[in-house]
């Protein structure tokens, strides 16, 4: 079948200039022709975006689909079946925000990504990293100070709390055999976790090396949640792809991921997130979490200001699930407030995030040969970053050639089945 976009505006995601009155056609799930000159195939069936922006489906590299912005309590109180149920219903969500494609940082499980590939859910395409790695006492060991452990054992999550050389070799080729896209690690405490602080360091370099030569001996990359200098810096020095969050960059860090291609994924929100819940509802958020993020969140934006003023490789992150499914594109605004064009921001948020999950040749560009993930908006991100925040003004949210939603301006030719 063949499909023709008319766009009022094209922004192709390579950070080339928007071009005008430009026609993206496409056959069957690929783009087989961008023309300039707005030719449409006589056959096909034309869906007219002719007074919006058209751009690539957004991605998000770090997202969260199990958790819903729970307490404690309530997280003691959800059945994992629902948490399952709550997972397809986020990824729901997140795509009819505009992403495409998404990252899940830790949590969801293979049965999540196999469900949505088979068409038997609506969501974004998925990489997993399963569940995350942690040392004892790290970020992402979930044993309160009473002694009681939030995380429940079940077949599709390996444990992942670990220590020494040869356990997190084991651990991370458990982590592959459930169904890793890529492993996560953490090198750092965390805002959310009960028995550290955001500056200091988790897994020793030699740790961190055997993590990163069993993920390559598979074809895959590791992610590291980073925020601590240190443990940023054990990260990169030790080959993981992408740092998550890099609260605490310094010179040095920031000089060694620009030579080395390391991502930085911001999740600029993520803080702002915690301290919302705390104030809509102060037992939603644990004192000690809410004490961190608001230690954290001007130095969080400094450091992505450095970072972008040096030239590193950033992908567009959130962290959803510490905040609202639906509003990853919230983070945009800060990326822009943070010392980046908006051309910038999009970028990140569509070519450099493909080029992060290793994902370019599929997706992330409007180009021939790429998968046809393409959304349109009333309005113009260029001149306002925050109209893609705005669900009800994208008006065309297409995956693999497949519109989830099609309400273009009366005129247009029958919608895609």
């Amino acid at each position: 079948m063949t499909t023709a976009i008319r766009c009022g505006t094209l922004i192709d995601g390579t950070g080339a200039d928007p071009v005008r009155g430009a026609t993206v056609i496409i056959e069957d799930e690929l783009i087989v022709a961008v023309n300039r000159n707005g030719a449409v195939p006589r056959d096909a069936t034309v869906i007219d975006a002719g007074t919006m922006t058209v751009m690539p489906g957004m991605i998000d590299c770090h997202v969260h689909l199990m958790s819903s912005a729970q307490s404690i309590q309530q997280r003691l109180l959800t059945p994992y079946s629902l948490n399952i149920a709550q997972a397809l219903t986020n990824a729901r969500i997140t795509l009819e925000s505009g992403f495409t494609t998404v990252r899940d940082a830790g949590g969801t499980p293979r049965g999540v990504k196999m469900a949505i590939d088979q068409g038997l859910f609506p969501g974004p395409r998925l990489r997993i990293a399963v569940s995350a790695l942690s040392q004892s006492g790290g970020h992402g060991d979930q044993v309160m100070p009473s002694g009681a452990n939030l995380r429940v054992p079940d077949p599709e999550h390996p444990w992942t709390v670990v220590d020494g050389v040869d356990a997190v070799r084991k651990a991370t080729r458990e982590l592959l055999r459930a169904g890793a896209d890529q492993i996560k690690v953490h090198t750092s405490g965390g805002v959310m976790s009960p028995n550290d602080e955001p500056g200091a360091c988790g897994f020793s370099p030699e740790e961190i090396a055997v993590i990163v030569a069993e993920a390559r001996a598979a074809g895959k990359t590791v992610m590291a949640h980073a925020q601590a200098t240190q443990g940023i810096k054990n990260a990169v020095f030790g080959g993981i792809a992408s740092i998550e969050h890099g609260i605490y960059l310094d010179e040095e860090a920031v000089d060694e991921m620009i030579r080395r291609g390391t991502f930085l994924v911001p999740t600029l929100v993520a803080p702002l997130w915690v301290i919302r819940r705390a104030e809509q509802d102060p037992t939603n958020v644990p004192p000690y979490a809410l004490r961190k993020a608001q230690e954290v969140k001007d130095a969080h934006l400094a450091s992505f200001r450095m970072a972008v003023e040096k030239g590193v490789r950033i992908a567009m992150g959130t962290d959803t699930g510490v905040g609202p499914h639906g509003t990853n594109a919230e983070e945009l605004a800060l990326m822009v407030a943070g010392g980046m064009t908006p051309m910038q921001a999009l970028v990140a948020t569509t070519k450099t995030a493909a080029e992060c999950l290793r994902i370019d040749h599929l997706t992330g560009t409007i180009e021939v040969g790429k998968h046809a993930d393409i959304i349109a908006v009333d309005g113009d991100p260029l001149a306002d970053i925050t109209v893609l925040r705005h669900h009800e003004r994208l008006a065309l949210i297409m995956k693999d050639g497949r519109a989830f939603k099609n309400t273009p301006p009366t005129g247009v030719a029958a919608a895609i089945p």
